[in-house]
Parts: structure tokens; sequence; C-alpha cells
């Protein structure tokens, strides 16, 4: 049998001096309670769900420096594939040196951060990129982290959806974005992880499983392909007026796609369908779309672009995140 012993309190009965409560422990409070001002509860902070979208991602830099100017807080970021990188570059206090890594790219620098390995699950082991990582996060776990941060994956052999919360922030961000094809597979203790983008590439869930109150998401891939119309068609051959009209409509985007090509615009198709269902399902409170459609996959040396086209677009929202902030605050 639980005994539960109960001491009463009685609280010291107030005196007044100049029509002011003195009660002990409390000077200086107005005898009336109903003219004490009540505090406001703070605004909410974003839960931001960071799209992938390779070198289109550096987008997502501008964004944050646009949240961080305007003291819209972040309180979690969900990231898959470039969108694990930046946000966990964010939230670890990183995205100063990110940006500066970014905007020093070149054609030639990106070349020498690629190291092609033979009789791997990639045509680039990715170990030059770490290096590059470890300067600025080495030993940092991701649950030691002031802020929440999620990165998705995808388990290869089972084609799971892998949300990593905790442990090492290199090897949960490496995984996210290990391309297939591109990067090697990521070994994360028993699971074989690739890139994100593969089943969530916009990670509104993440946010909406951790019950955040308003979750803002960044898709790289809205004015890719427009609407993906069905379109009817009969098998011919192409003939030359027709190569002629397609290669003016191409709008400077190669005549021949190679093998590398083939893969980046297959993914291209898969992620921008992928999304478009899943924000379908589950929509953010606000999506923000920067206009990135000419910027390639691979067009890593555009980052002052990408970053400035982030920004803008999230300039442009800012009276809209607020008035929503303003919403979910007076409903608490």
């Amino acid at each position: 049998m639980l005994n539960w012993n109960f001491t009463r309190h009685t609280d010291p009965a107030p005196s007044l001096e100049n029509g002011v409560s003195t009660v002990a422990g409390t000077p200086g409070q107005p005898a009336d309670a109903s003219l004490v001002p009540q505090s406001r509860p703070p605004k909410p902070k974003l839960a931001l769900a960071l799209g992938g979208g390779a070198a289109r991602g550096w987008a997502h830099i501008g964004v944050l420096k646009a949240f961080d100017e305007e003291g819209i807080e972040v309180g979690m970021i969900a990231g898959t594939s470039i969108g694990a990188l930046v946000g966990g570059c964010y939230i670890a206090g990183k995205l100063e040196e990110l940006e500066s890594f970014a905007r020093s790219l070149t054609m030639r620098r990106m070349a020498a951060l690629l190291d092609f390995t033979i009789g791997g699950g990639g045509l680039f082991a990715g170990l030059r990129l770490t290096k590059r990582m470890q300067e600025h996060l080495e030993g940092l776990d991701i649950e030691h982290l002031d802020r929440r941060f999620v990165a998705v994956a995808t388990e290869i052999r089972t084609g799971h959806e892998v949300w990593i919360d905790s442990g090492n922030l290199i090897t949960a961000i490496r995984a996210s974005y290990a391309l297939p094809g591109i990067f090697e597979p990521v070994h994360c203790g028993s699971r074989l992880l690739v890139d994100g983008a593969l089943v969530n590439p916009v990670p509104v869930s993440v946010c909406r499983s951790y019950e955040q109150p308003l979750v803002v998401a960044v898709n790289l891939h809205y004015d890719l392909y427009g609407r993906s119309a069905v379109v009817k068609h009969v098998a011919s051959q192409q003939t030359p007026l027709e190569r002629q009209l397609q290669r003016q409509s191409d709008l400077g985007r190669p005549a021949h796609i190679g093998l590398t090509g083939v893969m980046v615009e297959a993914f291209n198709i898969i992620q921008d369908r992928i999304s478009r269902a899943r924000l379908a399902g589950d929509p953010p409170d606000l999506a923000l779309q920067p206009r990135l459609s000419d910027i390639g996959l691979s067009e890593f040396h555009r980052a002052a672009e990408a970053i400035d086209r982030g920004y803008e677009e999230a300039k442009a929202k800012i009276g809209e995140i607020k008035r929503m902030q303003d919403a979910v605050r007076a409903g608490w």
C-alpha cells in the first residue's frame, strides 16, 4: 500500500504598500493580479524539409541565410541528399564555411574532389569529399546538436526509407547523398544506404512525424518538368526536319545525352514524380520553390546563382511565414 503524505502550504498574507503587493518572495507585484500583463507565447520555430537536387541544393544556403537575417528561428531540419548536407552544416553552425566552399568551386576544383574507383558500387568513392567535411564536422554526433536533425536515406537491399536521427553526422550526410551509380553506397551499421531521394525527395513526412507545428518545404524540382503530361505518340523514325525542330526546342540542352546524362535525367524524373505524389498526400504548411531548372544537377560551380535564387525565394515569402507563425501562436 502506498502512503501519500501531503503538507499543507499556506502563503503569507500580503500587505499593501502604496497599492503594491509585498508578498514574501514576490516584491513589487500589483495587488490586482488581473493588472499583470500576460506574456505571449513565443513564435513557433520552423521545421524545414530540405529536398534533394544535387547542385541545385546550394539554394538551401540562400534560404537559411534569409531566415537568419529576418530572425525566423529554425527548430528542426529533415534533409534529403544535398538537403541533408546543407541542413546538417547549418545546425552544426557551419553554414558560413559551407557557403565559402560552395562559392569557391570551379569545374577544375570539382574534378579534383572526385576520386574514381573501379569495381565499387559507384563511379566515385567520395573519400575526398568526406575529408573536406571532416575539417569542420569531425566528431559531431547528431544527438548532441542543439536542434533536431534527421537525414533521409534509402536501404538499397530492401528499399526501406531510413531516418537517421542519431550517430555520426558525417556518416548520416554521406548516406543521404550517395546517388546510386555515382557514389558508392555507405555502410551504416548493418545497413547499406544510398540517396534518400529515391524514396522521399522532400521529407515533409519526417517533420510531421515529430509533431512540428509549422512545416516549410524547399522543393528544388518544382519548375523542372511542368505538369509532366501523358502523351500519346506514334512509333516512327525521326525525320531531318524533326531533328532540327528538336534541337531548336532543347533550349540549350545538348543534342546528345551520354551515359551519365541519361542517369542524371532519369534520376531527375524519379525525384520529380515522387515529390509530387508525396507532397500531394502530405503537404507542407508552405512550400518554397526557387526557379532552378536551368542549373544542371552536376553544375556545382554555379553555386552563387543557386544561393541567390534560394535567398530571393525565401525573402519573398517572409511576410507569409510570419503571418503563419502568428496564426499558430494565437491557437496555442
